[in-house]
């Protein structure tokens, strides 16, 4: 057994607190997900998103490239990134994948939903991914744009095949085991 081995509530934390600390809350992510998903759902409800985006938060996964993702835009702010990776990720280089590589391997969990709502948050640049995007404040945020979309993308796939569910009218404890795959 590895003593250096970190336990699973320290890593949730360290990325609930890396997102909070970057400007990123829940709510900014889970509005993404209502305007995803509610023209597919009347009903939807903004607590359903909340439960829906932290239940994407608590995969092991996910948490790992959120730390990932924010470590390398804190070291490009901080200018310890070599040349010319520096000026890459400063930049955000428009040829430089590696953001959206990471980002779309934390959705590939979710199925094809979470593949295609990626692809269009990551064009189309809604709510908070919006104003990590844009370059004014100083701040870096190459990697963490594309992980609050990942993280988004995963939550309206996780409703939609839950919605589907209910609609197939699958009883209540299926229906968690389900949820928390």
């Amino acid at each position: 057994m590895n003593q250096n081995r970190v336990h699973s509530h320290e890593v949730t934390k360290a990325a609930h607190e890396s997102l909070i600390e970057r400007g990123v809350s829940i709510e900014d992510i889970a509005d993404i997900v209502f305007e995803m998903q509610s023209p597919y759902n009347g009903k939807l409800k903004m607590d359903e998103c909340i439960d829906s985006v932290e239940k994407v938060l608590l995969k092991r996964e996910m948490q790992h490239a959120i730390l990932v993702a924010v470590e390398l835009d804190r070291l490009a702010e901080q200018k310890k990134l070599t040349e010319p990776l520096q000026s890459i990720v400063e930049s955000d280089e428009g040829l430089f994948g590696v953001d959206e590589t990471i980002a779309l391997g934390a959705s590939l969990g979710y199925g094809s939903i979470a593949v295609t709502t990626f692809g269009h948050l990551d064009k189309n640049k809604i709510g908070i991914i919006q104003k990590l995007d844009t370059k004014r404040g100083g701040g870096v945020h190459t990697f963490l744009d594309d992980m609050v979309a990942a993280i988004a993308a995963n939550a309206s796939s996780r409703l939609a095949h839950k919605l589907r569910d209910i609609e197939e009218n699958l009883p209540e404890n299926e229906r968690r085991i389900i949820e928390d795959e």
